[in-house]
């Protein structure tokens, strides 16, 4: 009697790709193609380190549709270690003007203030896939990991809030590993693609990539600036100028990057071209 071997079913390697890394990637179980008539399922783990814990999270108020992107970095600040997040978290969510750093304890986070007193202190969910936490004012907020929030199905995605409480900044989406080398556009305001800069592909043997400004730029501010290099790191994207001054970048949800922090006339580069 002969015995043939079955060759593996593939796996839906193509659905894996859409699904967010972090600086601390986790655990997350592959869903069958939705032809195979498999029912779907999603897991993911919580960090259960403190380097684990550094990367993207999903800060939501309950029963609100108010949201924002944090990034938990794994440097060391005045108070604790560094969170980031878009100025817009601050009118989304106004308990964010105290957060100046973050901890993690007791398999948890803490986001605290200036003087490392929690703000919010987050303990784990039954469901083993969000962390909670109760403000002062008796606010429900939930923290959950953007590999996490991604893998929600639709029926579990809170609505979209109204036109005039959405903003970039604080609707939840993963924010890429780095920006891809291309061509990207400078926004400012109202004003679109005042100028163009095209950002060289990062060489492994150096820190920091080229960038050329493009001809026909109509940004007095960046023309003055004069970028000459790039990099990528901590979260944040970093253009250098000739003379050493630099400008810090961070990732919103539709792949555009902000200046950070955002003050003055807007800067928002868009990639416009490989």
């Amino acid at each position: 009697m002969r015995v043939f071997a079955v060759p593996p079913r593939p796996a839906a390697l193509a659905l894996v790709a859409l699904l967010p890394l972090t600086a601390a990637a986790q655990e997350a179980t592959t869903p069958p193609p939705p032809e195979s008539g498999m029912p779907v399922t999603l897991s993911a783990t919580l960090p259960d380190t403190v380097a684990g814990a550094a990367g993207s999270w999903d800060l939501a108020l309950a029963g609100g549709q108010r949201r924002c992107v944090l990034m938990l970095s794994a440097d060391s600040g005045p108070a604790g270690r560094i969170v980031r997040f878009p100025a817009g978290c601050r009118r989304a969510l106004p308990v964010m003007a105290g957060i100046a750093g973050w901890l993690y304890a007791e398999e948890a986070i803490r986001l605290v203030d200036a003087n490392v007193r929690p703000i919010l202190s987050f303990a784990r969910e039954p469901d083993g896939r969000s962390l909670g936490a109760t403000a002062g004012n008796g606010e429900r907020y939930s923290l959950v990991p953007l590999q996490i929030a991604a893998m929600r199905p639709a029926s579990e995605t809170p609505p979209a809030a109204s036109p005039a409480a959405v903003e970039p900044a604080a609707i939840p989406a993963p924010p890429p590993e780095g920006p891809a080398p291309g061509v990207y556009a400078l926004d400012r305001a109202t004003q679109q693609d005042v100028c163009r800069l095209e950002l060289a592909p990062p060489d492994s043997t150096a820190k920091e990539a080229p960038v050329r400004l493009q001809s026909g730029c109509r940004d007095s501010g960046i023309t003055v600036f004069d970028p000459a290099t790039w990099r990528f790191a901590s979260g944040l994207l970093t253009l250098k100028a000739r003379r050493g001054h630099a400008v810090n970048l961070i990732a919103l949800p539709d792949g555009r990057w902000r200046r950070d922090p955002d003050v003055g006339v807007t800067f928002v580069l868009r990639k416009v071209a490989p």
